[in-house]
């Protein structure tokens, strides 16, 4: 099949049929119109509200203040304040704090499976590419119903916390699939 030369290709001279055509005028529609005279008449009440209290003042009371010789203003002594009552500080010397016992109970080692192979070549390539992170990784072969598998494994650790960080740092160079078990 010949490939086609698109640029060397007149271009269509018929004109699109939607250039020709005008588009409809917007018309106002009834409830536009509606809507409108309603705000504007809103408006002209506020106007109108606001203009009609302008001129509004106080009412005058009929009340005549008579300004008397100023006398001595008696000062009334403010009573004295309460004396607190602390008895927290009290408590506190006579508190006895219940120490609870407890142990922590250490699960044993674990280990940080990341893979299982069919192949030995497999797993020492897995385990190429932990060793380039820094970490030690070990090949076992176990058989199974299926065969022979080869799994890459890191550890002993003494704390989950330590596998746990090992699997963030080969999570962040790409080794994912890690997990975390009790060494059997």
């Amino acid at each position: 099949m010949a490939h086609q030369d698109y640029v060397s290709r007149a271009q269509n001279k018929k004109k699109s049929p939607y250039k020709g055509k005008v588009a409809p005028k917007p018309t106002f529609t009834l409830k536009f119109k509606l809507s409108l005279f309603l705000v504007m008449l809103l408006i002209g009440g506020f106007i109108y509200g606001l203009w009609s209290i302008k001129d509004n003042k106080p009412p005058v009371s009929p009340v005549k203040i008579v300004k008397e010789a100023p006398q001595a203003v008696k000062e009334k002594a403010l009573p004295a304040p309460p004396k607190e009552i602390w008895a927290y500080v009290d408590n506190l010397k006579s508190k006895e704090v219940e120490v609870g016992k407890y142990e922590v109970k250490d699960k044993g080692p674990y280990k940080m499976q990341c893979a299982s192979f069919r192949t030995m070549r497999q797993a020492e390539v897995l385990k190429a590419n932990i060793a380039f992170t820094g970490l030690t990784a070990q090949i076992s072969e176990s058989k199974g119903k299926n065969g022979i598998y080869y799994k890459v494994f890191l550890g002993p650790y003494e704390r989950k916390r330590e596998a746990e960080k090992d699997k963030h740092k080969l999570k962040s160079n790409n080794v994912n699939g890690c997990q975390i078990w009790l060494w059997k």
